[in-house]
């Protein structure tokens, strides 16, 4: 959109207008004292939108209810995996090597400065929640160990389904989809098997389930080049950064619900040896091999029966 004013027989543009404003500005006070009152009224520019469009927005992300929540797990029942509520992964948002924090904690796998942003997405790619802040060193599980996700899911609180009864009286209210990053131990994420010695049942349920589990990265995917601030390495405030992420999550959903067409080659990107490549989501996978032995009984029943209903679907 073009934005312009009237000033006697011209039109200005606003954008010329705040240029020469500019210009004049750093005449006057000097262009270093311009450049650091710029940074810091731009700075407090991005704190009031986001603080405006969360406050406007409370509800845009938010653990499912009602008819939202039966839609989601019939969705996921017709993947082969009842009363399942979402799937679960982190991304990394890239970040320039932070100047007032030990640097060395938001180094990354991937060698990169980064920041952690753990997400529950839907297979409509709604973000159902968002827990954002811990360095790019951390691990899935310590994330996943503090976040709000964690308390609310061990006390009960998440998974409330009526309760569906699986064969081998294995009866089961709701869990998450997850990669083997996350614990063995968790009774509520169920992992792919993994290794390279499967069986076809197992081999079967792996491909599902990453199939089901997708939908974290093509809503990243979606996120990311729509706001491709958080696709590149940026300057950023690590205070504000978490509030940040949010409030783009939150367009995202907005976005998603009126129905915003998205534009799959944004996905793609020529790099400077002239390939075309999928961009960098920031997505790092749990590991290679196979599922280690869990103590967890209840965990290992339910992703064996879950195979099995698989296997005759």
């Amino acid at each position: 959109m073009s934005w312009a004013v009237a000033a006697g027989a011209k039109v200005w543009r606003v954008s010329d207008l705040r240029r020469w404003m500019a210009e004049a500005a750093a005449a006057v006070c000097g262009r270093k004292t311009w450049r650091r009152w710029r940074w810091a009224t731009g700075l407090q520019a991005v704190r009031d939108v986001t603080l405006a469009l969360l406050r406007a927005n409370p509800d845009a992300i938010k653990w499912p209810v009602g008819r939202r929540r039966a839609q989601i797990l019939r969705a996921f029942r017709d993947k082969g995996f009842p009363n399942c509520f979402g799937a679960i992964d982190c991304t990394h948002i890239y970040i320039d090597k932070p100047a007032d924090a030990p640097s060395a904690n938001y180094y990354d796998r991937n060698h990169k400065f980064s920041v952690q942003a753990q997400v529950v997405v839907d297979l409509d790619l709604r973000i159902l929640d968002v827990h954002v802040g811990y360095p790019g060193s951390v691990h899935d599980v310590r994330v996943l160990h503090n976040s709000q996700l964690w308390r609310r899911a061990q006390t009960g609180e998440l998974f409330d389904a009526a309760p569906e009864n699986l064969p081998h009286g294995v009866v089961t209210r709701g869990y998450l989809l997850g990669d083997k990053g996350y614990p063995v131990a968790c009774p509520w994420i169920v992992q792919p098997y993994g290794g390279i010695d499967q069986g076809p049942d197992e081999e079967r349920f792996d491909n599902r389930q990453k199939v089901a589990r997708g939908c974290v990265e093509r809503a990243s995917g979606r996120l990311k080049c729509m706001w491709r601030l958080f696709l590149r390495t940026h300057k950023t405030n690590l205070e504000t950064l978490p509030q940040q992420f949010v409030v783009v999550c939150t367009l995202h959903n907005i976005l998603l619900d009126a129905g915003i067409d998205f534009d799959e080659n944004r996905l793609w990107e020529v790099g400077s040896d002239g390939v075309r490549r999928r961009v960098d989501l920031g997505i790092v996978g749990g590991g290679g091999g196979g599922r280690p032995q869990s103590s967890n009984f209840e965990g290992e029943l339910l992703w064996n029966v879950l195979r099995d209903r698989l296997a005759l679907m």
